[in-house]
């Protein structure tokens, strides 16, 4: 085979030509039903920071998983929702509703395929550390500030995107205050982070989520539930739609679409990237990026939204054993199973619990260690990170990345001009 062919190989071709047995497939189960334990939740919860319905996650999951497993690059990736992609789809959805959410995502996937396609993969790490820590934190920042009312459980009729027009709303709801739905979400925070300390493999968000439905439930707590929410929900998979791709439509959500495939792209790589340092094992950039695009394709395909590489998961799925890719695609038939048996069983669910599970996850995309490394080693790194963190939270996401490579390719240059 030659370099070319093997660049865009799937892993799972890979894994299957070494020897694929009873004990690998074994291990591949167990990783499989753990990490669709952990999606269930998190899929679900991400959808609704979104301003979808929670079986949109579930969908994402199913397709985006099944097909990032099957197709990609890194032999540990499990495609579906990611925290990273809550603000450009929620901005999206506002602006251009369910429908130009869609044509966004299928747009994205065919960037990707066509970046992966043309060997852009390489580019996209070369994105510096520090730019991408930056944009971590600041991610993260607009995540727990979007989940701080249901959180406290405000009454907030209209919640602004932008962070200082947010965090002024909340503040004039602050009377609204209800104490017992932020017990409810204190109270999951404490119980996924005390699980993880005691059962790191543990599936801690899952069952955080199912103690705190059972007591909401039995105890008829006076907090707003899923089901309060969303009078409809039902495990009907729906049927195969093609997006809207008129030449007005197209034209209009370019922009968009090029932000969304350029987040995929940083997210999955980074990783895919990881899931190599966990597992001493070295990814496909090109087949990862063109099945992260098939994943998006796919996903628009069912009405669901953005795929990505997920690092939670995927390191989830190598801790719990995982052999290779087959452990994503258990992942995304059982969680398929779910959908279709126990969606309407979700209504129970209180938000308070799903803005825990969602402050939780915003607190483990900050890099702490890694951030107080830049901060000590190198002045130029930190502001670019300091700079990309507050673009991100301020101002728009790929904005924040590209000021922040700016920054130390200036500084770069200046250097070696100066340097006789």
């Amino acid at each position: 085979m030659s370099d070319s062919a093997r660049r865009f190989k799937p892993k799972l071709i890979s894994v299957l030509e070494e020897g694929y047995g009873w004990h690998a497939l074994g291990r591949d189960l167990v990783a499989g039903a753990t990490v669709a334990v952990v999606a269930l939740s998190l899929s679900m919860a991400i959808a609704i920071a979104c301003g979808l319905p929670p079986e949109k996650g579930l969908i994402t999951a199913v397709v985006g998983g099944l097909i990032v497993s099957a197709t990609g690059g890194s032999r540990f990736q499990i495609g579906g929702a990611a925290g990273a992609f809550i603000v450009p789809v929620a901005g999206t959805l506002v602006t251009y509703g369910p429908s130009g959410l869609i044509t966004a995502t299928f747009m994205s996937g065919v960037m990707l395929v066509v970046a992966g396609a043309v060997g852009l993969g390489r580019f996209v790490r070369l994105i510096p550390k520090a730019v991408v820590l930056g944009f971590s934190a600041g991610i993260a920042t607009i995540i727990a500030a979007s989940q701080l009312h249901d959180f406290l459980g405000l009454r907030i009729g209209h919640e602004p995107a932008d962070l200082v027009a947010k965090i002024r709303t909340l503040i004039y709801a602050a009377e609204t205050l209800n104490f017992v739905a932020c017990a409810v979400g204190l109270a999951t925070i404490i119980l996924i982070l005390g699980l993880r300390r005691w059962k790191p493999a543990f599936p801690s968000m899952l069952v955080a989520i199912i103690v705190a439905s059972l007591f909401t439930t039995a105890l008829h707590l006076p907090v707003e539930t899923l089901g309060d929410r969303f009078t409809s929900l039902h495990g009907d998979w729906p049927a195969l739609s093609l997006p809207r791709l008129d030449p007005h439509t197209i034209i209009a959500l370019l922009p968009v679409s090029a932000s969304f495939a350029l987040l995929g792209a940083i997210e999955s790589l980074l990783s895919a990237t990881v899931a190599d340092a966990m597992a001493n094992r070295a990814h496909r950039p090109e087949a990862e990026l063109v099945a992260q695009g098939l994943a998006n394709i796919g996903a628009a395909l069912f009405g669901g939204f953005c795929v990505t590489g997920t690092i939670a998961r995927t390191a989830t799925n190598i801790r719990a054993g995982a052999h290779g890719p087959v452990s994503g695609i258990v992942h995304a038939v059982l969680v398929l199973l779910a959908f279709l048996l126990l969606m309407p069983l979700a209504g129970h669910i209180p938000f308070a619990a799903l803005a825990g599970l969602l402050l939780v996850v915003a607190w483990g995309m900050i890099e702490r260690h890694e951030i107080a490394g830049v901060l000590q080693d190198s002045p130029i790194q930190a502001a670019a990170m300091l700079i990309t963190l507050l673009v991100v939270a301020l101002l728009d996401l790929t904005a924040g990345i590209a000021t922040g490579c700016a920054i130390i390719a200036l500084h770069k240059g200046l250097s070696r001009w100066r340097t006789p």
